[in-house]
């Protein structure tokens, strides 16, 4: 294989992994907020992360290379520009991604039992003991699959992180935007040994996911 390819793949990954942490660490309690609370606008809010789903890629990443570039909000606000550099592709696929993590997340806090939840707070257990106890080990394998869905998702951008990022080998050409270049370039036989590297890992991750959502609905009809 091609070396700029494993740079391209191991930059994909410290991405995708970064992003993912990301995601799992600043989504968790919005979609905690999303699935429980009330509040005015909350449908609005919702739409809103969840644009993603159905904006085109290269629009998101169009207005994110604005946002970040030189000349751009961002820059004026920290100093430096995000645009063609590892913290706008990670910036940039935290947004892209933020969909697929928060519905994992909200669909696994709607799964919990609100009775159990209420005979914990009439026990008088503080919030952050239910949290513990009682919410986390029962909503962390839908966590950890959505935050695998979000990993695999990133590791397979291609508009937004080629508006936002480019293709500078070594620095911001990501495994999806290589594949792409080497097909432009008329270099099938090397694009379908890359490819078939992604096919696996794609097939690798999904069936993770899938295993680990089955353990999880046996768990639970063997407790529940």
């Amino acid at each position: 294989m091609d070396p700029l390819f494993w740079d391209a793949l191991f930059l994909s990954f410290r991405v995708a992994a970064l992003a993912s942490g990301i995601l799992l660490l600043g989504g968790t309690p919005l979609a905690w907020l999303l699935a429980f609370r009330r509040f005015p606008g909350k449908a609005l809010l919702e739409a809103v992360f969840l644009l993603p789903l159905v904006l085109p890629p290269t629009v998101l990443g169009f207005y994110l290379l604005l946002f970040l570039g030189p000349e751009g909000p961002w820059a004026r606000l920290v100093g430096v520009s995000w645009a063609f550099r590892f913290e706008g592709l990670v910036f940039a696929s935290v947004l892209f991604s933020l969909p697929f993590a928060l519905t994992a997340y909200r669909e696994a806090f709607l799964s919990l039992d609100p009775n159990l939840l209420e005979v914990a707070r009439t026990l008088g257990v503080p919030r952050h003991r239910i949290l513990a106890r009682v919410v986390l080990p029962l909503v962390w394998p839908g966590l950890l699959s959505g935050t695998l869905l979000a990993f695999a998702h990133i590791l397979g951008e291609f508009g937004v992180v080629l508006m936002v990022g480019g293709s500078i080998p070594g620095k911001t050409q990501m495994v999806s935007i290589y594949l792409y270049d080497l097909v432009q370039a008329l270099r099938f036989e090397e694009a379908a040994r890359a490819s078939l590297v992604l096919l696996g890992l794609s097939l690798f991750l999904l069936a993770l996911v899938r295993a680990l959502e089955g353990r999880w609905r046996a768990w639970r009809s063997t407790t529940g």
